[in-house]
């Protein structure tokens, strides 16, 4: 690539919010001389992370050419990179490469940062990165391309996500990482974490793993890096790198990791996205390949994967669904009406009672109470809590003081007098309407009017709980997923009399305990449930026809679902699964197949109706099929995909007309969120799209032709 021809790609950009490559020379400690600092900074605020386009990439590549001549000239001694505060940089930008339109576009864009990135070798003094925040994709790839590395304790999200949106880390990751952690640990960075929910690293994290060479405290971090970058220039540090590999002399080591990794994006993704198999692809060939080879392979690669429709229907879920709908909810009332809240109670110990407490107290930094029945539950409850902050506290999430508040916030007590002054308090009891209905009558005669009472229900009506209460209006669903922590998705359910204060209370605190809030609609149970308690109905009224069940779990493979039907419902518990096919079944009739199967399986206390033999190999115990009754019209592996399809639109539609959520895109949001729906998908509503079913079904698309096409199964 000549210079005209990133010139041409950056005009492509004229709306590119730059960041800036603003330079300072530096005297560092000790006279070790003058150091140049680049500092990355957009100009703009922290809303507005700093990001990678062309117009950024060739401003720090023409900073760099003047930063070696001075080298050269022998004015500086080092170069060091860092960012505006809280940011390294979050990665390329997302919204421009859809503008990268062709092949020969993506492949100039992908040299281009190679290009600049290779400057950081060949300045002639050492390059540094100060890792002071956020560092995704080629964020985290500038740091792997100098030769020295600190991190902040309190920095966060460090990662190359590229496998979750469907690229490759193609300026220098997959070639780096590997040498420098080793071949397990890249495999964990560039596949596990992003196809684990985008699971990202912390400072304390990267440096445990060797991203980094040293770690400091936030407050004087750029200090403290100039200080050991001085001391590592005058050969006072040495640099010690106990996780780095040599392809060469441990050739297993990457065998081992790259076939960890196969089956790790086999198990999560069925094969059915390319992104994940292609970092593989260059992780397994590039132990026997020059930086040069790599990144050649890693340029083309990334111009390859930009043009493909599971790329473009990951952009979209990400950006105009979880970012940009998921951050603006529609039907949300003003924030303005929002009520404070300085104190929450929660009914139950339990497990899902127990998560609850921890989120709210951790995020809300309020003081929070549970109760129950007894005080072996109520210690039970407490105490988990408490271990669960001592995890985070052992692995570094937290500091010590952070896990003294957060413990001293957590208290419990037999008696819901505990909730007088609390201003919001939720329920997280058995899921049985005439319990909740029981509880809400306690906690509102001993709380304020203006309490709020919220339920956690995940299919329960909310209306009903509130109507023998006198102040229905305070009562709204607050559904949040298991494992609490980890799932991003809040279903926030309105009843016909909950009132806008109390619904705009509920978006706040979402966002406070960082959680994507979604308006639903009181129907059975809202909208993920639904959703996939009518996939499961298809699948177990399949397998209870005659289809024998290997045809029917895995039937479902072209989708690139997180894991099969029967799979998932053994994860959430086949009592649970049951109890919300009934209520759904009660609730909509034939459409959700109750399967007498299923409860025979539970009556028999079975747990799951696979088991695995010795091989690992999944297979169902003879006793178990010996209890179950089928029928004798078997289908086919791809007439059970279709029938599930056209039972999905048949079923989104009817939510859509019944006002579940104000439009396809929220349906869209909640699966991704809520049940990990695969983004190179797009969303469940596109893809019934593109396969046809929502025509064949409802005799009309979900969405209009704009929205990105992508591989139909």
């Amino acid at each position: 690539m000549t210079a005209s021809d990133y010139q041409r790609l950056a005009g492509l950009f004229p709306t590119e919010v730059v960041t800036h490559s603003y330079v300072s020379d530096i005297a560092l400690p000790g006279g070790a001389g003058t150091f140049a600092l680049i500092t990355l900074d957009n100009d703009v605020d922290h809303t507005r992370p700093t990001t990678l386009g062309p117009n950024t990439l060739l401003e720090l590549g023409a900073a760099l050419d003047a930063l070696q001549a001075r080298a050269a000239a022998g004015e500086i001694v080092g170069v060091g990179v860092t960012g505006k505060p809280h940011y390294l940089v979050a990665g390329a930008d997302l919204s421009a490469t859809q503008k990268l339109a062709s092949y020969e576009d993506g492949l100039a864009m992908a040299r281009l940062g190679h290009e600049v990135y290779g400057k950081l070798h060949t300045l002639g003094v050492p390059s540094f990165a100060f890792i002071n925040g956020v560092a995704l994709g080629g964020g985290l790839e500038v740091a792997l391309q100098s030769d020295y590395r600190t991190v902040s304790t309190g920095a966060g999200a460090l990662a190359l996500p590229e496998a979750f949106i469907g690229l490759v880390p193609g300026w220098g990751g997959v070639y780096l990482l590997p040498r420098l952690i080793g071949p397990e640990n890249a495999v964990k960075v560039m596949i596990e974490n992003p196809l684990s929910n985008n699971r990202t690293l912390s400072g304390p994290a990267a440096f445990k793993l060797g991203i980094a060479d040293a770690m400091f405290e936030p407050a004087d971090f750029v200090e403290q890096s100039l200080a050991w970058a001085a001391r590592v220039i005058t050969g006072e540090e040495t640099v010690s790198r106990p996780h780095s590999a040599d392809p060469a002399t441990a050739p297993e080591a990457w065998d081992a990791a790259v076939a960890r990794g196969r089956a790790v994006v086999e198990a999560r993704t069925s094969n059915a996205a390319p992104a994940p198999a292609k970092v593989l692809d260059l992780l397994e060939a590039g132990k026997n390949w020059t930086a040069e080879q790599s990144r050649d392979a890693e340029c083309e690669a990334l111009a390859e994967l930009m043009q493909t429709p599971q790329f473009h229907s990951t952009v979209y879920a990400f950006l105009d669904l979880v970012q940009k709908r998921g951050k603006r909810p529609a039907g949300a009332p003003d924030k303005k009406l929002a009520r404070p809240v300085s104190k929450v109670g929660v009914v139950g110990a339990g497990l899902m009672a127990s998560q609850l407490a921890l989120l709210f107290a951790r995020q809300l930094k309020v003081p929070v109470v549970m109760t129950d029945i007894d005080q072996a539950r109520v210690d039970k409850g407490v105490g988990y809590v408490h271990a669960e902050v001592d995890k985070l506290l052992a692995k570094k999430r937290i500091s010590p003081d952070a896990a003294n508040r957060t413990k001293a916030l957590v208290s419990g007590s037999v008696s819901k007098e505990a909730f007088s002054d609390a201003d919001f308090v939720i329920e997280a009891v058995f899921e049985e309407l005439s319990v909740k209905k029981q509880v809400f009558a306690e906690v509102e005669a001993v709380v304020s009017p203006e309490c709020i009472l919220a339920t956690n229900t995940s299919s329960l009506s909310v209306t009903e709980m509130a109507a023998d209460l006198a102040h229905p209006e305070r009562v709204v669903g607050f559904h949040f997923f298991n494992p609490v922590a980890v799932m991003p998705l809040l279903e926030i359910v309105r009843a016909p009399k909950t009132d806008d204060a109390v619904l705009a209370t509920a978006f706040v605190l979402a966002k406070a305990l960082k959680k994507t809030a979604v308006l639903v609609k009181d129907d059975a149970a809202f909208v993920v449930n639904r959703i996939l308690g009518r996939m499961f109905g298809e699948i177990t009224a399949v397998f209870d026809e005659g289809t024998d069940a290997a045809t029917a779990d895995n039937a479902l493979r072209p989708m690139g679902l997180p894991m099969s039907p029967f799979t998932l419902l053994a994860l959430v518990g086949l009592p649970v699964g049951q109890h919300v096919q009934e209520s759904l079944h009660a609730a909509f009739g034939e459409r959700f197949w109750l399967s007498k199967n299923s409860q025979k399986i539970i009556d028999a206390g079975i747990k799951s109706l696979w088991q695995k033999d010795e091989d690992g190999k999944p297979y169902i115990p003879a006793e178990t099929l010996a209890m179950l009754d089928f029928g004798n019209t078997p289908s086919t592996s791809e007439e059970v995909l279709r029938r599930t399809q056209d039972a999905l639109a048949e079923e989104i539609g009817l939510m859509l007309g019944e006002g579940v959520v104000a439009g396809p895109e929220d349906i869209d949001l909640c699966m991704i969120l809520g049940a990990g729906w695969p983004m190179h998908l797009g969303g469940i509503t596109p893809y019934l799209d593109r396969v046809g079913a929502s025509e064949r079904v409802n005799g009309k698309k979900f969405h209009a032709e704009k929205e990105p096409a992508a591989a139909a199964s």
